[in-house]
């Protein structure tokens, strides 16, 4: 069994999540800002399908891609020379949100639901949430976004609509991050996607204290410009 939370209710011990399945540590509350912020302080994230009580999650291990360890393949280096695509911060936040929400490989659902998307503006709106775009002759056929805390930065979803679209957009992000200091990249479960980019699984209690340590340097707040 998992505890209910109320909207004021503390988050129970990581160390009391599920092992099956994994990470699953309680449900209920809500999704303003300072439930999201408090839970993502602490390595915790909502993932629910629409219609279900919101459900938080903290997996052991977790899947991390620290900037300094980012693979590019020859293929995708190759296609970061080309410059027919523009990349773009932060100048349709909703609309990739709402990109990574629609189906793909012949599924319908999505957990990204009309709620999700509005709790995650409203924490772009206040600078702590962002948009990394892959755009063709002005078109957006790619990206990703996350959430920014301090040094440290939780990768949510991407979507690509042209080839490697979603790889250049994480490139990018990731070359960026490493520049501004940032030590650690969430990216919650293991994919063989995430992989081949050099993301690769700690143990919880490493995650968090690294975590621990990264949230509480001063952080960037406010929309990304690329230099």
């Amino acid at each position: 069994m998992i505890p209910w939370i109320d909207n004021d209710t503390p988050f129970p011990p990581l160390s009391s999540a599920l092992r099956e399945p994994n990470g699953l540590l309680a449900a209920g509350g809500d999704l303003s800002p300072q439930r999201l912020i408090a839970a993502y302080s602490r390595g915790i994230f909502p993932w629910f399908n629409p219609g279900e009580p919101i459900l938080w999650w903290s997996p052991d291990p977790r899947m991390v891609l620290f900037p300094g360890e980012l693979k590019v393949s020859r293929s995708l280096r190759k296609t970061l020379k080309n410059q027919t695509y523009e990349i773009r911060t932060d100048t349709a936040f909703r609309q990739v949100m709402q990109a990574c929400a629609a189906p793909r490989d012949g599924h319908s659902g999505t957990w990204i639901s009309p709620a999700m998307v509005a709790a995650y503006t409203e924490l772009h709106r206040q600078g702590l949430a962002h948009s990394v775009e892959t755009w063709m002759d002005d078109k957006l056929v790619g990206g990703l976004y996350g959430v920014s805390l301090g040094r440290m930065f939780y990768g949510e979803s991407m979507f690509s609509l042209a080839t490697d679209a979603s790889k250049i957009a994480f490139v990018h992000l990731v070359r960026q991050l490493e520049l501004w200091g940032y030590g650690m990249i969430d990216c919650q479960m293991k994919t063989a996607h995430l992989a081949s980019l050099g993301a690769r699984e700690i143990p919880r209690a490493e995650f968090s204290q690294k975590l621990t340590e990264l949230v509480n340097f001063p952080g960037i707040i406010g929309p990304w410009h690329r230099p």
